[in-house]
């Protein structure tokens, strides 16, 4: 048998697991104080959903495989295209704009590096059938908020935005870039704050060679940050500059900054795009998303604009590990009940059934050990305290509640234990 899981998968023992709760709990928290619902799809979709959208060439990052019904299927990497398929199933009966969210776990078959894994959680949160800047602003204010419900602030994440109207509208105006060729450009200018030198490569894999628009292409990326302001006054800049005021409005300008370097690697986005960064940016982007109305119409035929954003476990754990925001295995049990001789056996035994059909949490060892032995066992298991119960104690109608913390201990009756009152 194989002693690890496969390279990219993880095991969740109950620490890791709770840390992966503890994330899924503030997720939904945050998604319902912003008053979206939870749904979710099958893992396991039609290959044709995603090598529609992105070409062929994306079947070698996923797990894909023929079924047993001759059926061409993969693995869901991405949430998106089921929300666009499971929306345009049901869109004239769904009230607008929908506030939607999901937990699914995703696969991709890419190579493994920090925040990257072959499996994860994500967080997908959108809006749909809403097309101005305020609902932009909305999915934006929830990114930051679940940052702050981690106990992040703005000096621990940056959320940096940007709108692919403006940047495109500039390339097509002063560099000619064409249709055809603003996918490839704009995926150069993705990978230009990570790497310039990935960007120049994708430049001339994408351009003519010797063209001479490349130099300027990525001269005019590299200045993309300075020249904010100036963009920022540019026609196509209103949508964006809205969605800004409003944050302001929320409070939470002080998270944001405006960075036209930022456009998102795929290629359905067609609006304000953002990614939420740790400020010593040592870590993939936490989220990220953006506007992308023409998607469920390319899928579902339905004319309907979105915008939402994911955000994965893995670099979020990463993060919160940094900050030391580790969170302990939960303690589930209210108390453990300990026999002091083999005649208390049965009597604890029906006392912890009373209690659990309260609802109350308890454990027991399950065969004869000494008090000390007990007692070992229920501080392992992390209860509050210990229930003894003896033969003085059964004739007396009481149980000895022992503090595993302090040590104190106190003799509370019989009639209060079993209604789950220890004091």
């Amino acid at each position: 048998m194989q002693g690890q899981a496969l390279p990219g998968f993880r095991d969740f023992y109950p620490e890791e697991l709770a840390l992966r709760n503890a994330i899924f709990t503030t997720w939904r928290d945050v998604a319902r104080r912003y008053g979206f619902q939870e749904y979710d799809g099958p893992p396991l979709e039609p290959l044709e959903l995603y090598t529609g959208k992105s070409g062929e060439e994306i079947v070698q990052q996923l797990y894909a495989f023929e079924d047993k019904g001759g059926r061409k299927v993969a693995l869901r990497p991405e949430m998106t295209p089921t929300l666009a398929r499971m929306v345009g199933a049901r869109a004239q009966a769904l009230k607008k704009p929908i506030r939607w969210f999901s937990i699914p776990q995703l696969f991709r078959y890419e190579r493994q590096q920090r925040g990257r894994l072959r499996e994860h959680f994500q967080l997908n949160m959108d809006i749909i059938g809403e097309p101005g800047p305020a609902a932009d602003a909305e999915i934006i204010a929830a990114a930051i908020d679940i940052a702050r419900a981690f106990g992040l602030g703005p000096k621990d994440v940056r959320l940096r935005v940007s709108d692919r109207r403006i940047v495109t509208a500039q390339l097509a105006g002063r560099y000619q870039v064409t249709d055809g060729e603003m996918p490839g450009v704009l995926a150069g200018l993705d990978k230009w704050d990570r790497n310039p030198a990935d960007a120049d490569a994708i430049l001339r894999k994408v351009l003519p060679a010797n063209d001479p628009r490349i130099g300027a292409i990525l001269e005019f990326m590299s200045g993309l940050r300075e020249g904010a302001a100036e963009l920022r006054r540019s026609e196509q800049a209103e949508p964006l500059n809205e969605c800004i005021a409003r944050l302001d409005e929320m409070k939470l300008a002080e998270f944001v900054e405006v960075d036209f370097r930022i456009v998102r690697g795929l290629a359905y986005y067609t609006g304000i795009v953002f990614e939420l960064f740790d400020a010593k940016s040592s870590l993939r982007a936490i989220c990220g998303g953006g506007r992308y109305d023409d998607l469920i119409e390319q899928v579902a035929g339905i004319d309907l604009p979105c915008v939402g954003f994911g955000m994965g476990d893995v670099v979020l754990g990463e993060l919160l590990k940094e900050h030391g925001k580790q969170v302990k295995a939960p303690t589930e049990l209210d108390a453990f009940l300990v026999a002091v001789g083999g005649e208390d056996v049965a009597p604890v035994v029906q006392l912890a059934a009373e209690l659990r059909t309260r609802g109350v949490s308890v454990e027991y060892a399950l065969h004869g050990q000494p008090i000390r032995k007990q007692l070992e066992l229920a501080a392992a298991r992390g209860a509050p305290r210990a229930l003894i119960l003896g033969p003085d104690e059964r004739k007396a109608k009481v149980a000895i509640v022992r503090d595993l913390k302090t040590g104190r201990q106190k003799k509370v009756p019989l009639t209060k234990v079993r209604k789950g009152i220890f004091k």
